[in-house]
């Protein structure tokens, strides 16, 4: 009487000659933690520089407000106190609102350069683990066909 292969040992058989590089996840998340670094480090710069914008921003804005509140003796004065200070606050505000954009353009600048750098690595590794994976694949179809051919003929 014919025997019936045992095909699950052969799926195990098969499935333990399929080797896994753990390596590459590990080189992976380490690419990925550095380059969540860099994108952190670039964000906090850009943090702290826009705090020091705005607490110059505040200071310029508090010490023309002292104008402000001065007792004048005429109360034309008053009036050409606030429009001085208007016109003031509007020159200030174009300066800082600058000051801010040429943040964003260098946020905007690093991260596209930390972007292409890590495409640009992650595309040379994945080439490398295809490679790999691809001939360790190939040895492994081809003993694992070996083991199969062996047990079939076994059962015969």
């Amino acid at each position: 009487m014919a025997k019936t292969p045992d095909f699950a040992k052969t799926f195990q058989d098969m499935m333990s000659n399929f080797p896994v590089d753990m390596s590459s996840y590990q080189d992976a998340f380490k690419s990925q933690g550095l380059l969540g670094e860099k994108l952190a480090k670039v964000a906090l710069a850009a943090a702290e520089r826009s705090t020091e914008i705005s607490a110059q921003w505040a200071k310029d804005t508090i010490s023309r407000m002292g104008e402000l509140a001065a007792v004048k003796q005429e109360p034309s004065d008053y009036a050409k106190s606030l429009s001085d200070f208007a016109s003031a606050s509007a020159e200030v505000a174009a300066e800082h609102m600058a000051a801010y954009a040429e943040v964003a353009k260098k946020v905007q600048m690093d991260t596209v350069d930390l972007m292409l750098t890590a495409g640009k690595d992650v595309a040379a590794e994945a080439r490398t683990v295809a490679e790999t994976v691809a001939r360790d694949n190939q040895f492994a179809v081809k003993k694992a066909a070996g083991a199969a051919a062996a047990a079939t003929s076994a059962a015969k």
